[in-house]
């Protein structure tokens, strides 16, 4: 008699990327407002969301080495402390803590900001760079600016002054037309 082994089922929701986080390394993680409605449409917003990006990316140990924030999402390359598995917790206080300003700021108390995340981590090198020019370059490609140091809500600028001409170059150089992302905003 053939008996099939039973296996247990998945516990994975269909309607959420899988979060497998085990290990340490570096992460880039893409978010997004729920129903990807412009919510943080000011410059006053976007600059709240920066602030709480770089300054929970800090206390929680995480080094940020890309970012970019638009009004109903935002992209960021981190590597993680110790314990990748912080990254669950970093985000949960960076979420909360702005919708909780942002919904004071516009008196509306209970709105659902944020709907969900998808996490990579970046293994090759090749991959890791491309992906580093593409968080740079994000601000051109939605069509914000015509060079990505002009916006001030990404970090091109901040790279551009403390990278060598030589990453600068090495970096500016990859190719960003095949990476897929969730990014259609």
């Amino acid at each position: 008699m053939n008996e099939q082994k039973l296996q247990k089922p998945s516990l994975d929701w269909p309607h959420a990327p899988i979060h497998r986080l085990t290990e340490n390394g570096t992460f880039i993680v893409t978010a997004s407002t729920y129903r990807k409605e412009p919510l943080f449409n000011t410059p006053t917003k976007l600059r709240l969301l920066q602030k709480a990006l770089l300054s929970i990316a800090y206390q929680q140990g995480w080094q940020l080495e890309a970012w970019a924030i638009f009004p109903n999402h935002y992209h960021f390359i981190a590597q993680s402390p110790t314990h990748s598995s912080t990254l669950t917790l970093f985000l949960r206080e960076l979420h909360s803590r702005t919708a909780l300003a942002l919904n004071r700021h516009d008196r509306d108390a209970g709105r659902k900001v944020w709907h969900n995340f998808w996490e990579t981590q970046l293994t090759h090198e090749r991959s890791y760079l491309a992906r580093l020019n593409y968080v740079h370059q994000n601000p051109v490609k939605h069509g914000l600016v015509s060079v990505a140091n002009q916006y001030p809500y990404c970090s091109a600028a901040w790279f551009e002054r403390t990278a060598t001409p030589a990453q600068i170059k090495t970096i500016y150089g990859f190719a960003i037309n095949r990476i897929q992302l969730p990014d259609d905003y």
